[in-house]
């Protein structure tokens, strides 16, 4: 029996408490929307951008619209317009795809139409990391800027993300060694914050690289209008999570799975059933959170109001299968990314595929 959605919206002032697999899919418009209480107007209809790719990942778009998009098994970097035409850009050198390892995220320079840099995090022979390269229409050379990034056949974490502060976000996992996630002096388990070089960036709690840590998969990074950082987490059997990112907290893996209201761990401010969510990708966007859930075969939009969190409602429910990342496009609307040929899924005969949402 489905364990009841969990809610847990809590205002995001300043004093906020951080004591411190189905049969095949169609591609044809979604079921109507899930999930209790009064939803908002719906988003426009679905469309199919991008079809018959092979398990992509991270997606980041180009200043003039165009989106460059990772395949984590092929180690594949996909350039896609927004008319759907894709190419190759390159392939990147070094991956060794193994379980959910492979290459990951991808994250376009703040300054990219001056310095043409990209970046990458991929599972290398000796560990995930992440390199930079020179992007003007081919890959270039990669430069590694993080190594030592633990490995695991799970939880890989591999979202990258510039912040509004020009900082780069680097969500790793702790690779199913629980302890990693404590361990202040790995790289696991933790959000690391650092310069487009790669050093510990100013001002990071500990100084060195590491923003936060107590967290077991974190695989979704996004920004509100107010600069606040929220990110999506895997939970274990219980909860999925989204947190409100402090600098310095401690998320409390493997303490306690969701809300353990012990002193000096921060609680979720929402958390689901997994087999509601799995929640990997993250983006904001009117005035809400999406969140794609791999498991939850959904899209939920969390409306974000006055600093706090409402009650989530499901979309595109079981219309793709499995959804790994979100994004917002330059024009508002929100790109898609399926994750049904990963091993986990059920794919259709035109998986994986790119999905666009206009603008909410």
């Amino acid at each position: 029996m489905r364990t009841p959605l969990v809610l847990a919206a809590v205002l995001l002032a300043a004093a906020c408490s951080s004591s411190t697999p189905g049969g095949e899919r169609s591609p044809g418009p979604p079921p109507g929307a899930s999930g209790g209480g009064s939803a908002p107007a719906r988003p426009g209809s679905p469309r199919v951008l991008v079809a018959h790719l092979k398990v992509p990942w991270g997606l980041a778009f180009l200043p003039g619209g165009d989106a460059l998009v990772t395949e984590r098994a092929t180690a594949r970097l996909l350039r896609v317009t927004p008319a759907g035409r894709t190419t190759v850009a390159g392939t990147v050198p070094g991956v060794r795809p193994e379980g959910e390892g492979g290459l990951l995220g991808v994250a376009v320079s703040p300054g990219h139409a001056r310095d043409h840099l990209i970046y990458l995090y991929f599972t290398a022979g000796d560990g995930n990391r992440v390199a930079r390269a020179r992007y003007d229409g081919r890959l270039g050379a990669l430069t590694p800027i993080v190594t030592g990034i633990p490995k695991g056949s799970n939880h890989d974490g591999g979202r990258l993300a510039f912040g509004p502060d020009g900082m780069l976000y680097i969500t790793t996992g702790e690779t199913g060694d629980r302890d990693l996630a404590q361990d202040r002096k790995s790289l696991a388990g933790k959000i690391l914050r650092v310069t487009p070089t790669g050093a510990p960036a100013p001002g990071n709690p500990f100084g060195d690289r590491v923003w936060s840590y107590g967290h077991r998969n974190v695989q979704g990074l996004a920004w509100d209008d107010e600069g606040q950082l929220f990110a999506t987490e895997f939970g274990q059997d219980d909860v999925d999570e989204i947190n409100r990112i402090v600098k310095g907290a401690n998320y409390g893996w493997p303490l306690v799975e969701g809300r353990g209201r012990r002193p000096g761990l921060t609680d979720p401010l929402i958390t689901w059933p997994t087999g509601e969510a799995s929640p990997s990708g993250l983006a904001f966007a009117g005035d809400a959170l999406w969140a794609a859930a791999l498991r939850g075969e959904r899209l939920w939009r969390i409306p974000l109001t006055g600093g706090a969190l409402g009650r989530p409602a499901a979309r595109l429910t079981g219309a793709y299968g499995r959804l790994r990342t979100v994004v917002r496009a330059p024009d508002g609307s929100l790109w898609i990314t399926t994750s049904n040929r990963d091993g986990r899924g059920a794919p259709a005969p035109d998986d994986d595929r790119i999905i666009v949402l206009p603008a909410p």
